[in-house]
């Protein structure tokens, strides 16, 4: 059927749904489109959180806003398309645009203190990144964290165990966010010492959904301050001249 693949893109949207930290849901609005394709989406998609229903800059069209996911969708909710749009004219990529800042706005609304920070004494950049402790370019990365620093890039750590929260991987960085001291715990944990089994209220596996609805397939995965994401290890002298490049200076 139509919606069958639909809903298994969507299924990682209900997974943060569930963990609270969804976008809120807007007013609603007074267009009646937008409750025509709401109360379409509701019938195939069931109680996905739909953040927010606005037109798009085509006539006809509307976008759908869920986690940081855009979709579009016609007047009367019928036809649903995934993919991105651009302006021809200006060259725009108007579909990245809004994913960045809803990206950048769930992330922001991480607290900070279950992150794993590595600080710069002079700072002028801020990453997130979702690592994964037995990833082999995650290991590369943290090899040179001094590196970073020293290019002026702070590095915060959002877990994301890529075989799953419940995976050997998966406890170890459980174990890890456990730790009194997490920065000297996932050090050792990158340079393939078992953390141990230590237990507590952590925030792996939230995180680990937080990832899914932003994009992250895989690790290390940099979401910018912008809100844009990067797949993959960048060296650190690229990643600053990257950073230098779009205008992503701290002031």
């Amino acid at each position: 059927m139509f919606y069958s693949p639909l809903i298994r893109s969507l299924a990682v949207c209900l997974m943060l749904l569930l963990t609270g930290t969804a976008l809120a849901a807007p007013a609603a609005a007074s267009d009646p489109a937008i409750d025509q394709i709401r109360n379409s989406l509701a019938k195939r998609l069931g109680d996905i959180k739909l953040d927010s229903i606005e037109p798009s800059p085509v006539p006809g069209l509307y976008e759908v806003l869920i986690g940081a996911r855009l979709y579009y969708v016609s007047a009367d909710g019928r036809y649903f398309i995934q993919g991105n749009m651009n302006d021809l004219e200006t060259g725009q990529d108007l579909t990245e645009e809004k994913v960045s800042a809803a990206r950048r706005k769930l992330i922001d609304a991480v607290d900070e203190k279950d992150m794993i920070i590595f600080g710069s004494d002079n700072r002028k950049h801020t990453i997130n990144v979702f690592t994964d402790v037995d990833c082999g370019y995650c290991r590369k990365l943290h090899s040179q964290i001094d590196q970073y620093n020293k290019e002026g890039i702070e590095v915060r750590y959002l877990a994301f165990p890529r075989a799953g929260v419940n995976s050997e991987s998966g406890r170890k960085m459980a174990a890890v966010w456990c730790a009194d001291d997490r920065k000297k715990a996932i050090s050792e944990a990158k340079q393939g010492k078992n953390p141990g089994n230590k237990t507590c209220d952590n925030p792996v596996a939230e995180q680990y959904a937080l990832g899914k609805v932003v994009g992250v397939t895989g690790t290390p995965a940099l979401v910018l301050e912008n809100g844009e994401l990067i797949p993959g290890y960048i060296p650190p002298t690229r990643l600053k001249k990257l950073l230098d490049s779009k205008g992503l200076d701290k002031k």
